[in-house]
């Protein structure tokens, strides 16, 4: 077992070396699934005696040369490119959910929203565009105005925010459980509405409450006010 563990180790580390930093970061879900398949062969063939060293020496080199192959297919080829990574898909468009990319990514609004407080960024009208990448990172360019502080902006006066911005409707349909956990009622979600000139809240696909207690409404594409 300790020879077979060592063959493994220095054959996969000869491996990696071949297959380059690409699949090492996992860039796209093709090189983090080939990366995590090569992985168990290796499991096996070091823990398992009862398969034979050199066929799981022979499955793990050829899967990492298919791996290679597509790799500088897809180098040469931008067809064979997209068929194996796919695409970056833009998903806030100028400030505006692009909703056919949410449902053919099958994206919520929940995931949208998480993925921008990983990046601390807390609320949807600050995002001028949002792009989901092939490696499922989510690439974002904040609107004028909302980039980092920088070592001039130190002396801006600073305001504690009033409210953590919200969601107050997403879909066509009012969640009532945070406009409660914001201490506001419907009565004033539907006046914030009015004043923005929109009387059917199923025509807004997505509504949220900015800290200083005002309200941000994004439309259905198809949706009228």
């Amino acid at each position: 077992m300790i020879l077979r563990a060592t063959v493994t180790f220095f054959v996969l580390l000869i491996l990696a070396r071949f297959m380059g930093k690409k699949q090492i970061s996992q860039l796209t879900f093709f090189h983090y699934v080939t990366g995590i398949t090569i992985g168990s062969i290796a499991g096996e063939i070091a823990g398992v005696s009862k398969v034979p060293l050199l066929d799981g020496l022979v499955a793990m080199v050829w899967w990492a040369f298919l791996t290679m192959l597509m790799s500088y297919i897809a180098f040469k080829s931008k067809k064979a490119r997209i068929i194996l990574d796919d695409q970056p898909t833009i998903v806030v468009y100028e400030g505006k959910i692009v909703e056919d990319s949410l449902k053919k990514l099958r994206l919520h609004l929940n995931d949208l929203s998480m993925m921008l407080r990983e990046q601390s960024i807390f609320s949807i009208k600050d995002v001028h565009y949002a792009i989901l990448e092939t490696n499922g990172q989510l690439s974002v360019l904040k609107k004028a105005g909302q980039e980092a502080a920088t070592k001039k902006d130190v002396n801006a006066p600073s305001q504690v925010p009033k409210y953590i911005p919200t969601e107050v409707i997403a879909e066509g349909k009012i969640t009532d459980k945070n406009l409660t956990e914001l201490n506001l009622t419907e009565e004033w979600l539907y006046e914030q509405l009015k004043k923005q000139g929109i009387g059917n809240v199923k025509n807004i696909f997505f509504a949220e409450v900015q800290t200083d207690g005002s309200l941000h409404v994004d439309m259905k594409a198809d949706g009228e006010k």
